[in-house]
């Protein structure tokens, strides 16, 4: 089993030489420039983990990480549109630089690019890789469209908000890992505990994120602590906050949530520590941790072959960015 970072880096350089061409340049030059802004790579780098578990990397296995980077970074570009965020990576979206709708018609180019990946593997491999990536595309989609309607909703529930995160961002890291176990030659038995094993951590890395928000240092996270605090985010932290909180500290909590104060963030924060809700996070943290490393531990190979995948999730779920 190579490690994280040798797979990171031969990914890498694979991918840079991915390119979009074509007339007119004004559809293709978009997703160039979003490909050029880089990104941690952990979805295709998980294909090729799925797949050195059980198996010298299959050659096929480039052309599906391919196709899940791609994939990935069709989902960030109409994100942006839907968001109408200003900047990714520190940089202008596509749809600021380039238009709303040019920046739609390049993320669909791009999803587009990612079965023409998927198209290049081998016939008797392609069905059930296929299955599984269209299965994947639609829950990411249906997860999507959660979060847009809880923006809408008063009160969301815990368990909506795992459904939600669980289609919008687990399950790419789940089917990541299977499809590398399919292609590894991995029995059904493997596939099914390699792909809870990426679902789990995914939650767990979704609790650390919302976590980071409200109690990360900012010169570690990179940027300003607070602002899903400031969005009103439904988040696990403000969901748990409005389940447990009493008295006043509900009504100023509600007060924060129907205004913008200036220490908004600061005294939000207070009320989530005053009940609790920061150690209660780490709790829930650690319980889905714990059951994606039991999936992992079932997984009939070798203990030494699982220790790259070891190692990455507990960099997920321990960052501090």
């Amino acid at each position: 089993m190579q490690s994280f970072e040798a797979l990171l880096k031969e990914f890498t350089g694979k991918f840079a030489n991915l390119t979009f061409k074509g007339h007119p340049e004004s559809l293709y030059e978009p997703n160039n420039y979003f490909l050029s802004l880089g990104g941690k790579r952990v979805r295709p780098v998980m294909v090729l983990m799925g797949n050195d578990l059980f198996e010298q990397i299959h050659p096929d296995a480039y052309q599906v990480a391919n196709a899940i980077e791609l994939f990935h970074n069709f989902t960030l570009i109409h994100d942006d549109i839907m968001d109408n965020a200003p900047l990714r990576r520190g940089m202008t979206t596509v749809h600021e630089k380039y238009g709303s709708s040019t920046a739609l018609l390049a993320g669909d180019v791009m999803f587009v690019a990612a079965y023409e990946q998927l198209a290049k593997i081998q016939p008797s491999l392609l069905p059930k890789i296929l299955y599984l990536f269209n299965r994947t595309a639609r829950e990411v989609c249906e997860g999507q469209q959660l979060d847009m309607d809880f923006e809408k909703m008063s009160t969301v529930t815990l368990q909506q908000y795992i459904e939600m995160i669980t289609l919008k961002t687990s399950v790419l890291l789940a089917a990541s890992l299977q499809m590398g176990a399919i292609l590894g030659g991995a029995g059904e038995g493997n596939q099914k505990h390699i792909y809870e094993f990426g679902k789990n951590l995914g939650i767990a890395f979704q609790i650390q994120d919302d976590y980071l928000d409200a109690f990360g240092d900012p010169e570690k996270f990179g940027k300003q602590v607070g602002g899903d605090i400031l969005a009103n985010k439904k988040t696990f932290l403000l969901i748990q906050a409005l389940s447990v909180v009493q008295g006043t500290d509900k009504k100023e909590l509600e007060l924060l949530l129907s205004s913008n104060p200036a220490d908004k963030v600061q005294r939000v924060v207070e009320l989530f520590k005053k009940s609790g809700v920061d150690q209660w996070a780490l709790e829930l943290k650690a319980k889905y941790y714990d059951t994606a490393m039991q999936h992992l531990e079932a997984i009939a190979v070798l203990q030494h072959r699982k220790e790259p995948l070891q190692g990455l999730a507990n960099f997920l779920i321990q960052r501090e960015y």
